[in-house]
């Protein structure tokens, strides 16, 4: 497997095309982090408040808020609240299908933990998305 080195002139999404900084540059780890913890949040209340905090619905009210949110206005409410959106690789319209896909594959955790030299989880590779800022 040919292994790319990140050079001190390199910065995540660059080998994309994207800039260093600013609008469309790559979402950074903080945000990804902070963007997950208000998700699951809202999850975990929904499912405290309707599902007397079952496992299986806390994930089940993650999953479709995702795909829901995602769907309509390209990110979840982390994402929109902390700047950020997700966005086809080959610009365009988001659809349906990668929302889908990019969720799934994130509740099931191990592709959302394994990334590449621009900070992609595989999750978002294998959907064809980015997670960008606004």
């Amino acid at each position: 497997m040919n292994q790319q080195q990140v050079t001190p002139e390199d910065w995540p999404g660059k080998r994309i095309g994207l800039p260093a900084e600013g609008p469309r540059s790559i979402g950074r780890f903080g945000r990804r982090l902070v963007a997950l913890a208000i998700d699951w949040g809202f999850a975990v209340v929904v499912s405290i408040v309707f599902f007397n905090y079952d496992a299986f619905a806390t994930l089940g009210v993650f999953v479709v808020s995702q795909i829901v949110v995602l769907i309509t206005t390209n990110g979840s409410i982390g994402h929109l609240l902390t700047g950020m959106r997700v966005v086809p690789v080959a610009g365009g319209y988001l659809g349906i299908w990668r929302p889908i896909v990019r969720t799934l594959l994130m509740a099931l955790v191990i592709p959302a933990v394994i990334w590449d030299v621009d900070q992609r989880g595989m999750h978002d590779r294998i959907a064809g998305t980015l997670l960008v800022r606004r």
